[in-house]
C-alpha cells in the first residue's frame, strides 16, 4: 500500500492499493453518514452522488442496502478509477462512475431521475457555483418524492464552532472560492430550486447532515 497526495482538494493524503483509494476522513465518517442515509432512502433507491471522491461512501451504503443502486461521479479521473475499483466488490450495486463537472452548464443532461442526490464534503471545497447548480438542476435529477442530502461543516451565525471558523480561514487561504458555507444561505439557495429543509441532523466533529425535499412535504426537525 502507498499514499498519494490528493491533487483535487489538497486537504489530505489518501492511501492507495491498486486503483482503490482510501480517505482517512471518509473512513472516519462513512459509518455515521450511512446510518442517516440508510434510514431515509426508499426501497430500491437510485442514488446519484456528486463528487464521490474515493468511492468509500457508496461502497459502505450498498454493503448495508443491497437494494440500492448507486451512481458515483467525479470530475477527477483518479477518483473515478478508485470508485470503479470499489465497485468491483459491490456485486453490481455501484454503477460505472461518471465524469460530472458541475462547473459545466450541461453537466446534468440526460441524467435522472434519481430517488436521492447526495453530496458529502463537497460544497466547501468548490466554488459557490456548485451549490447553485445543485439547486438549479434539482427538479431535473430528483423524483418529486425524492431527497437531496448534503453533509459537511457549516457556519451558523453565533453558533458556529470555532473549529469550523478556523477551517474556513484555512480553506480560503488555499483557494478564495472555497469556504465553509453559511447554513442559511445554503437553505435559501435550495429553496430557489423548490427544495425545503426537511431534517437537520447534528453529526460528529461539528458537521451536519441536511435532508431537503420538495415543497409540500416539509417537517423540519433537529
Amino acid at each position: 500500500m502507498s499514499t498519494t497526495p490528493d491533487p483535487v482538494t489538497a486537504l489530505e493524503t489518501r492511501a492507495q492499493l491498486g486503483n482503490r483509494l482510501s480517505s482517512p476522513s471518509a473512513e472516519r465518517n462513512k459509518g455515521v453518514i450511512a446510518d442517516v442515509l440508510e434510514a431515509h432512502l426508499v426501497e430500491g433507491a437510485r442514488v446519484l452522488e456528486i463528487g464521490s471522491g474515493t468511492g468509500q461512501h457508496g461502497f459502505e451504503l450498498t454493503c448495508r442496502r443491497s437494494d440500492v443502486r448507486w451512481q458515483p461521479s467525479d470530475p477527477d479521473a483518479a477518483s473515478r478509477r478508485s470508485q470503479n475499483a470499489w465497485a468491483l466488490e459491490a456485486d453490481g450495486r455501484i454503477l460505472p462512475s461518471l465524469a460530472l463537472d458541475l462547473l459545466q452548464d450541461d453537466w446534468a443532461r440526460g441524467l435522472g431521475p434519481f430517488d436521492a442526490l447526495v453530496c458529502m464534503n463537497v460544497i466547501h471545497i468548490s466554488p459557490w457555483t456548485v451549490c447553485q447548480q445543485i439547486a438549479l438542476r434539482a427538479r431535473e435529477l430528483i423524483t418529486p418524492s425524492g431527497l437531496l442530502f448534503l453533509y459537511g461543516p457549516f457556519k451558523e451565525a453565533e453558533h458556529t464552532a470555532p473549529s469550523n471558523l478556523d477551517f474556513d480561514r484555512s480553506l480560503q487561504s488555499r483557494n478564495p472560492s472555497w469556504g465553509v458555507r453559511d447554513l442559511d444561505r445554503v437553505i435559501a439557495e435550495m429553496q430557489s430550486g423548490g427544495l425545503n429543509l426537511d431534517r437537520r441532523i447534528q453529526m460528529p466533529a461539528n458537521n451536519l447532515s441536511l435532508l431537503f425535499k420538495f415543497a409540500g412535504d416539509d417537517h423540519a426537525s433537529s
